[in-house]
């Protein structure tokens, strides 16, 4: 797993390294160095830089380019240096390396003269440099872009050049991914860790590709994990040939109306958690559109329920038969929200032993359910959902939710003590602890049934994997990674839910470390 860690862990961790262990010019060397050899470099190339220590990382730069015959040109816009950056500064003026202030009446202290008067009603272009290495703005920014900060930004975006940003996108939240104006980099190169913001929400539009320099700063509180492929194989392990269904687990899906019966969607999650590994699928759904979904499920099995007009009734003793040995169960599906489907909800929270997964309609029955019952629940949750699901559930706004995602997210799992799923580019998985997030995943998956495809691998590896928060992100990651190898094949504009499905078994093989033989 690689470490994220949060923009006041770093703030923190990275104090304590200087207080404690380098001196800050030193790891302000350190840095501007890693992310130098970290590039590969053409010229000319334009640094520029703002205020505080993100401008002397770039003024280090500024100085290894031009030690190494690289032509180069310092923009600065700004004269509020830290101590650390102003003593990188003066070795680069000193070296002789070429710099102007990209600001209106700035003055440079030892020449006494203005040295650029470009301000913020002149049109900047940075035409005749190859790469540009983005300095603005560090990890800590928030708020707004305003002024020449978005004037130089703008221009960055529409230089053509190939872009480089230190530690994270100017003008990009460190935390959240999110931003109304950033820069849009070729390569990103984090310094000490990677943050959230270079995965979460925005960050996939906005960096092509990143790594990381590791400076020498380790993180004083515990850090978010993102999943790699290597973390999944006690999931996937090889199966046994002495094991049978029952040893994978018999699961059951709730879902479906007349109203929303979205045939093919149910039929998707199903097929999903048989490709998933499940060892027995019963789809439950109103009787009154079975008869629509025979032709499009695999080896599942049809549990009918009574329903009036298409809404599933609540009949206890149906319920009983359908739980009776499920390891897991997913409910809420395209089942509505009818009062007959909150109490197949209430009755599962009261009676069911096993893992229960929550999605959709579910989601939205499972926020007006009694607090009290939620607290009493005999079974483990798993809730999966999107934003706007999410925002119904904690009363927070959407605003609020992408401002802040990991804490919401992890501060809710742990108010009501269960696994959640929060979905995105990027996919939250916490149970108010620990915290993995996975990158994986596409904009091809922004279509219908795609939720459903998830749920049904939540319910698969829920069912044999014992850890339930490791299963959950276990889904979620193979989820990304068909869909991933889906667009591949079909494009993210033509795509579908039932694309993600058929690749589930390609993205289990690559890791269980299997040769595909269509390869």
């Amino acid at each position: 797993m690689i470490e994220l860690v949060s923009v006041e862990n770093m703030r923190r961790s990275d104090k304590y390294t200087i207080d404690n262990f380098v001196d800050s010019k030193e790891l302000m060397y350190r840095a501007g160095l890693g992310f130098y050899n970290s590039v590969e470099w053409t010229g000319p190339v334009a640094v520029v830089c703002g205020s505080g220590n993100n401008a002397g990382d770039g003024f280090v730069i500024a100085k290894l380019l031009h030690d190494n015959n690289i032509d180069c040109c310092l923009y600065i816009i700004s004269d509020k240096m830290s101590e650390d950056g102003r003593y990188y500064f003066e070795i680069c003026r000193d070296a002789g390396v070429a710099y102007k202030f990209v600001n209106r009446n700035i003055t440079d202290e030892n020449q006494n003269e203005v040295i650029q008067t470009a301000g913020i009603n002149s049109r900047f272009s940075f035409k005749d440099y190859k790469m540009i290495v983005d300095c603005i703005f560090g990890t800590g920014f928030h708020g707004t872009v305003k002024g020449i900060a978005a004037e130089i930004i703008k221009a960055i975006n529409e230089s053509g050049a190939y872009v480089v940003s230190v530690d994270i996108n100017s003008g990009l939240n460190g935390d959240s991914g999110m931003a109304e104006l950033c820069v849009k980099s070729d390569l990103t190169v984090a310094v000490g860790s990677f943050k959230p913001g270079h995965f979460l929400n925005m960050a996939k539009d906005m960096i092509k590709s990143k790594v990381n320099v590791d400076i020498g700063i380790k993180p004083l509180d515990k850090p978010y994990k993102l999943l790699e492929v290597t973390d999944l194989t006690e999931v996937f392990p090889e199966r046994k040939n002495h094991s049978n269904k029952g040893t994978y687990g018999y699961l059951a899906l709730i879902g479906g109306s007349l109203k929303y019966n979205g045939a093919i969607r149910l039929a998707y999650m199903a097929n999903a958690a048989m490709r998933s590994g499940a060892g027995v699928v019963k789809l439950a759904t109103p009787k009154s559109i079975c008869r629509e979904l025979i032709p499009n499920i695999l080896e599942t099995t049809l549990f009918p329920l009574s329903d009036n007009d298409g809404d599933v009734v609540f009949v206890r003793e149906e319920i009983d038969s359908l739980i009776k040995n499920v390891k897991t169960v997913a409910f809420g599906m395209g089942i509505g929200l009818s009062e007959e489907s909150a109490k197949i909800l209430e009755y599962l929270l009261k009676v069911y032993k096993g893992t229960l997964i929550i999605d959709a309609d579910g989601l939205t029955i499972f926020s007006k359910i009694d607090k009290e019952l939620i607290k009493n629940a005999g079974c483990k949750l798993v809730l999966t959902p999107h934003i706007k699901e999410f925002s119904r559930l904690t009363g927070c706004k959407v605003a609020e939710i992408f401002a802040s995602p990991i804490e919401k997210a992890k501060n809710y799992a742990k108010e009501n003590g269960l696994v959640l799923l929060l979905k995105g580019p990027s996919t939250i998985i916490t149970d108010g602890e620990e915290v993995f997030i996975t990158d994986r995943g596409c904009a091809g998956m922004a279509t219908a049934g795609s939720g459903d495809v998830l749920s049904g691998i939540v319910a698969a590896t829920c069912a044999y994997c014992k850890d339930l928060l490791l299963a959950t992100a276990a889904a979620a990651y193979i989820n990304g990674r068909a869909g991933e190898l889906a667009e591949a094949e079909f494009g993210s504009i033509s795509m579908i839910a039932g694309d993600t499905v058929a690749k589930l078994p390609a993205a289990i093989m690559e890791i269980q470390g299997i040769e595909r033989n269509d390869k």
